[in-house]
């Protein structure tokens, strides 16, 4: 008698299959393209003129900021893919289901300049404000304009808040882990 939901073979067929139709879709609909190249930019510009500007002093303080940041970001963006929240029409990399030019492309540089400029909880939390209202009101929209993004049940005002929360969560993290390295 056949179990009434699918096996592990079944569904590793149908990964396979997926697969094939989305490096199939990528290297005939994505790559090349404008948005292509756009993502591309995104993703690396932002790091050229980061490394040209960072506080050298504090590198390792602020890559861990980054770091932390990169991993939360990857988790909530895996998260509201496979729960079909949003998705990405065009990636830069197949291989790879998240829009990763943004999420540890520009965000992330951003977040870290942030967090290199602003010293007092006042000012981080104030600018990253500012930074989450120009991400969710004019870059979501754009990549939504330019089919980059696609909104699935989600809606762009509920980006702001967690814009925020992430970077406020994640200053925490790395002060709390600065204070425990200094006492010991």
């Amino acid at each position: 008698m056949k179990a009434a939901y699918p096996s592990y073979d079944e569904i590793q067929k149908i990964e396979y299959k997926l697969t094939e139709m989305k490096n199939e879709y990528w290297l005939h609909h994505d790559l090349f393209t404008f948005q292509w190249w756009l993502l591309l930019i995104i993703f690396i510009l932002p790091w050229i003129i980061w490394w040209r500007y960072v506080d050298k002093a504090r590198l390792k303080e602020i890559i861990l900021f980054g770091t932390l940041l990169m991993l939360l970001v990857g988790l909530l963006d895996d998260i509201g893919v496979n729960a079909h929240l949003w998705s990405y029409p065009y990636k830069l990399l197949q291989v790879i289901p998240r829009l990763v030019a943004v999420d540890y492309g520009i965000l992330i540089v951003a977040h870290m300049t942030v967090y290199q400029f602003c010293k007092t909880w006042k000012s981080f939390i104030i600018v990253n404000l500012v930074m989450a209202t120009i991400f969710t009101f004019i870059f979501e929209p754009l990549s939504v304009w330019l089919n980059i993004y696609k909104l699935e049940s989600w809606k762009y005002i509920y980006s702001l808040p967690i814009y925020v929360a992430k970077a406020a969560l994640v200053k925490w993290l790395v002060q709390v882990i600065n204070r425990k390295s200094k006492s010991m």
